[in-house]
């Protein structure tokens, strides 16, 4: 049984909008550094191969900021947790092979990995929790 004052917050509108800005600031943090460093966001993306760095650099930062935004705002959500779970995904293999990594750096890529694979699976719940509380209710009821 769930108290009733966790039931007030958790029921909460303000609650649910600021969960949604805590739950993205890894992405739009990222996003707003990157625009900061623009020369260090370009030069990131060289190193990994993006090029040219010119292209790739805005694409990133708006999958990072639009994304985001669509989240917080809770407006097709589902599409800016798909647009950051794919994002996620694909850093996978560009900056975390693992398995062409000798040891101890593959170790700390794969655990980065793993990492990833989390944020993917939250990013995977959000969208469902935004799609809307009856639905999201129905799911918790039946145990999905």
């Amino acid at each position: 049984m769930t108290p009733s004052f966790v039931g007030a917050i958790l029921s909460s509108r303000a609650f649910f909008i600021f969960a949604r800005v805590v739950f993205t600031f890894i992405f739009w943090g990222a996003g707003i550094g990157k625009i900061v460093d623009y020369q260090g966001t370009l030069a990131e993306m060289a190193h990994f191969g993006l090029n040219p760095p010119q292209v790739w650099a805005p694409l990133v930062i708006v999958t990072l900021l639009v994304g985001s935004a669509l989240i917080i705002v809770n407006r097709f959500a589902w599409l800016g947790c798909g647009m950051l779970a794919v994002f996620v995904a694909l850093t996978i293999p560009i900056a975390h092979p693992f398995w062409t990594l000798p040891e101890p750096e593959a170790t700390h890529h794969f655990h980065t990995f793993a990492e990833h694979v989390t944020v993917i699976g939250a990013l995977m719940i959000a969208a469902i929790l935004c799609a809307g509380a009856p639905r999201a209710a129905r799911l918790l009821q039946t145990g999905g």
